[in-house]
């Protein structure tokens, strides 16, 4: 007899063009089951989403990617705090809280009759514990930084826990909402989980998909469907022909304005365009030589034409921002014309750092799209002015040690996604290894902060030093395009931080 996990994921997932009919299969599988997973729930109704992005482990303290907030952030596990969709910061697990006239306590009081997937209720010790997995040595949270203010954590029963900070934090609402609560007694969390969220994981197969179903002791709104299948796809071109032949019914982001082609004037399908926070940049080591010279990243940035590249990459789509914040932070400002493309002062600028006769380095490039087709620009752009450019192809796992963790790199491509991430740049201790004394300040006196206004001008001064700095070379903003099948309604739009909310999504019949 099958298992109920055998009878919504089917047999492994093949991946690219040849597995089109049994990715057909496979969500016919998968629909069919559903009512023996949630007998409440229409059976045609578990959502199956293609996504580029898997998860590389299920644990979003240990490197785990992009792909774990897509499918767990909000579905599986919650925070005190949420980001919604339309960039707002909501109470979540979080029933009310106090502030200290002095800015540095925070009292807060937790939601009644909130359970883990486990069965156990959540309680005080959780959130503690659950705050310091992110704050812990060994965490490679890119919010462990923005949380070292926090000097104590009290739990004075069940229902309360008292944070106590070493300086003010204005954003301490906002950067609780990547703290994923996780029952403390849930252990190692890479491969399995114990969240509060509307699904529970129903089996992870690794390079295939996941497979989530709604728990039916949710504190909260059930979700609107039966449940939720991400499948995962490395080529962009097998995940657009899986929605077009009805293997997926939606796909979270599109790779490129041709594959829009393919949907935009069928009636069978919708293209919802939303506010994207992905940037794809250049990051240089700003720690070793050329890089090390502020001169040299800014002649870089002139050589390049990065309208050029976003032309060829998605066409009219997509957005030119020149510096890292995106037009929903609240702190952005066009800073396109800073060091903008003029390939002759580029190389005056060269030879005025000491590299009349260029330079080499390598350019460790992600393997999946669009990096390698950015790479290979950069590297006919940057020949131009005498910079050879050697391309290293290298998987997001080896990017991950070698980079991220290992700071073993002259300059790699990486897509940055998170919502108000200026904050990398005050942190000299980032895999860009930036590092400038007034940035740092800027960023870090923001949080002590009497106003969201007042945060504002400070950030914003910060980011025009980043931009003038030329700190790494920010290529675009990519567009938020999310397609469906015409009778798939209520799923999110901006993708904020990557998350996919797919409790509310629906599929008609």
């Amino acid at each position: 007899m099958l298992s109920r996990t055998d009878m919504i994921l089917g047999a492994p997932l093949a991946r690219g063009r040849a597995a089109l009919a049994t990715l057909t299969a496979v969500s016919v599988l998968a629909l069919s089951s559903a009512a023996a997973m949630a007998q409440d729930y229409d059976p045609q109704a578990v959502v199956n989403i293609g996504s580029l992005y898997e998860p590389q482990n299920l644990d979003n303290t240990q490197g785990a990617g992009q792909g774990i907030n897509e499918a767990f952030n909000g579905n599986v596990y919650e925070g005190l705090f949420v980001l919604t969709d339309d960039g707002d910061v909501e109470p979540k697990l979080v029933d009310s809280y106090e502030i200290s006239d002095d800015g540095l306590t925070y009292t807060f009081t937790l939601k009644d009759g909130v359970t883990f997937h486990s069965g156990e209720t959540m309680t005080s010790a959780d959130v503690k514990s659950s705050i310091e997995r992110v704050t812990a040595e060994n965490s490679a949270s890119s919010r462990k930084k923005t949380l070292a203010v926090i000097d104590s954590i009290e739990t004075p029963d069940d229902k309360t826990v008292v944070v106590t900070l070493s300086a003010p934090s204005i954003s301490l609402p906002y950067n609780l909402s990547y703290v994923w609560i996780v029952n403390d007694d849930a252990g190692d969390i890479s491969a399995s989980e114990d969240g509060t969220g509307p699904y529970t994981l129903q089996e992870w197969r690794r390079g295939s998909a996941l497979a989530m179903v709604p728990f039916e002791d949710y504190w909260g709104e059930e979700p609107t469907n039966g449940g939720v299948m991400f499948q995962y796809f490395t080529d962009a071109t097998a995940q657009n022909n899986a929605l077009l032949t009805g293997a997926v019914d939606i796909i979270t982001s599109v790779q490129s304005p041709d594959a829009l082609s393919m949907f935009t004037d069928n009636p069978d399908f919708t293209v919802s365009e939303g506010a994207s926070t992905t940037k794809e940049l250049m990051a240089y080591n700003d720690r070793v030589a050329p890089f090390d010279n502020a001169q040299v990243r800014a002649a870089l940035s002139r050589a390049v034409d990065k309208e050029k590249l976003l032309q060829a990459i998605w066409g009219d789509y997509g957005t030119l921002i020149g510096s890292f914040v995106p037009p929903t932070d609240p702190w952005y400002v066009d800073l396109t014309d800073v060091n903008a493309y003029d390939p002759e002062s580029a190389k005056e600028m060269l030879a005025e750092a000491g590299y009349p006769d260029g330079f080499s380095f390598t350019l460790d490039t992600p393997d999946y799209d669009p990096h390698p087709v950015v790479a290979q620009f950069l590297q006919n752009e940057l020949a131009k002015i005498d910079v050879d450019v050697k391309i290293n192809i290298i998987t997001a796992n080896e990017w991950y040690t070698k980079i991220y963790k290992a700071h073993d790199f002259d300059a790699t491509l990486q897509e940055h996604v998170n919502h108000r991430d200026i904050v990398f740049y005050g942190n000299p201790d980032f895999y860009w290894g930036y590092d400038n004394p007034e940035v740092t300040r800027l960023i870090s006196e923001s949080e002590s902060a009497h106003s969201m206004e007042e945060q504002t001008e400070m950030l914003t001064e910060a980011n025009k030093i980043i931009a003038e700095d030329a700190a790494s070379m920010w290529l675009y903003l990519y567009p938020q395009i999310v397609v469906s099948t015409s009778n798939v309604s209520g799923y999110p739009l901006n993708g904020l931080n990557s998350q996919f909310f797919a409790y509310d999504i629906q599929k008609a019949d």
